[in-house]
């Protein structure tokens, strides 16, 4: 997570230098502020991290109030505070000073609201600053507060959002930076709460899909390990003192739940090291990218997933597109906001090499990274014929998102379908199991014996 620091340090000529920088560690800030004396020519002198202060003060009026706030220095928050009026009792530094992630719903209302807002022609200050106390999320508020304090101090929007895109996500971050360099920030917002809504729509349409037929598995798994493993054996192991043929599924059945008796903690513990480095390796660059290389290869979901990601990109990239000057950073942009790294590389890799390098035009450089749809590759071919590449890239956005919500459907209902085949096939694996035990019929001999 990127943390703020502020440097300080002598000019060769003997005036003061000073500035702030993002890195993820102090180790890797005072890397870049010596790359930065070295090239600007300067004596690098203090270096302070932004943290966060708790403070109480009290108001002329006698109220004591207490807050928190950012700041470089216990002494920079005191001076700002006894600026204001205010009588500083006591200021101390944040011991736990957590950046938690805002929730999604937060950040979600806060750009829809701001795009109702900016709607109305309201000042982006006054946006801000009304949005600051409806916001339940305090880190949220922190970042609007941040956001809200550089903009006022000449930052460019920018940066001043792009300082922020642990929290809010590097694609709401950039879309918002470059708001109020458009000439309509209340489309690019509106367009961002729209994309945003849909994302997490999608989202919780199919965890709130899957969830049952998640459950009903892993309990049915559960229910027949035990029935096989336990119940089973202590049914069927009566006839083990017979001199009896026993069926071959119980022997096998009996002759495995054996083995696990004998290996059951190698065999749990083999399968919880290989869930443990299954995770532990997708979470990783290479792991993610080859689970979304693969991931929309999948039967009857992979054809979803793919078209969703799809939209997406149609979607940014109608958000930024122009049809004149340089709009290569757009596509590198809609790459990374789709949500699939495979398709972000050959993007990155295929398409836009192919129209750097080499000046190809843009439909056959999408063709050639072979991640878009025939049908999107059509669209964007009409568009750019006619002249109409922005047009054509929403239209198949508005197509792909109405496809991918009905498809959503049907796809939940072939799930539940194959959960609902699985279930019957280890219920009648179950109930011819147990019948075969009806069949064995042990001889006077043997019960005598016995």
């Amino acid at each position: 997570m990127a943390k703020e620091f502020k440097f300080e340090g002598i000019a060769q000529s003997g005036q003061s230098v000073q500035g702030t920088l993002t890195a993820s560690s102090k180790s890797e800030a005072k890397k870049k502020v010596a790359e930065l004396a070295e090239k600007n020519n300067f004596r690098s002198q203090d270096l302070k991290q932004r943290r966060t202060f708790l403070y109480k003060v009290e108001h002329p009026n006698g109220e004591v109030v207490k807050g928190e706030q950012k700041a470089y220095s216990k002494e920079e928050l005191k001076s700002a505070l006894e600026k204001m009026g205010l009588e500083v009792v006591k200021v101390r530094k944040k011991l736990f000073d957590f950046q938690r992630t805002p929730p999604k719903d937060d950040i979600i209302m806060f750009v829809r609201l701001a795009a109702n807002l900016l709607k109305e022609k309201m000042p982006f200050d006054e946006v801000l600053n009304l949005l600051v106390g409806d916001v339940s999320s305090k880190s949220l508020r922190q970042v609007i507060r941040d956001i809200n304090a550089d903009l006022k101090g000449g930052m460019e929007a920018k940066q001043a959002f792009m300082k922020h895109k642990d929290q809010l996500g590097d694609f709401t971050a950039y879309m918002l930076g470059i708001a109020s360099q458009s000439g309509n920030m209340a489309e690019i917002y509106e367009s961002t709460a729209r994309f945003l809504e849909r994302q997490d729509e999608f989202k919780k349409s199919v965890r709130k899909s899957m969830i049952t037929p998640a459950i009903t598995v892993v309990v049915l798994i559960a229910c027949f390990i035990w029935y096989v493993w336990y119940i089973f054996p202590a049914t069927a192991g009566l006839f083990k003192d017979f001199d009896i043929e026993l069926p071959p599924m119980t022997a096998a059945t009996l002759e495995f739940s054996n083995w696990m008796d004998a290996n059951y903690m190698w065999v749990f513990g083999i399968i919880g090291v290989v869930i443990i480095g299954f995770v532990a390796f997708i979470r990783t660059e290479r792991g993610t990218f080859l689970m979304h290389k693969h991931m929309i290869r999948l039967p009857v979901i992979g054809s979803l997933l793919h078209k969703l990601n799809i939209e997406i990109f149609c979607r940014v990239f109608a958000i930024l597109y122009s049809g004149a000057g340089d709009n290569v950073n757009v596509i590198r942009i809609a790459a990374e906001a789709c949500g699939n790294k495979y398709m972000e590389r050959q993007i990155k890799t295929v398409t836009i090499p192919a129209m750097v390098a080499k000046g190809t035009g843009l439909v056959k450089a999408m063709k050639a990274s072979d991640v878009f749809t025939q049908m999107a590759i059509a669209r964007f071919k009409s568009g750019a014929e006619t002249g109409t590449v922005r047009n054509s890239a929403r239209q198949m956005a508005d197509y792909y998102e109405k496809e991918t919500r009905m498809k959503l459907e049907q796809t939940v209902e072939s799930i539940q379908t194959a959960v609902a085949i699985f279930i019957t096939i280890a219920i009648c694996f179950l109930t011819v199991l147990s019948s075969e035990i009806a069949l064995i019929q042990p001889s006077s001999t043997d019960m005598m014996g016995m």
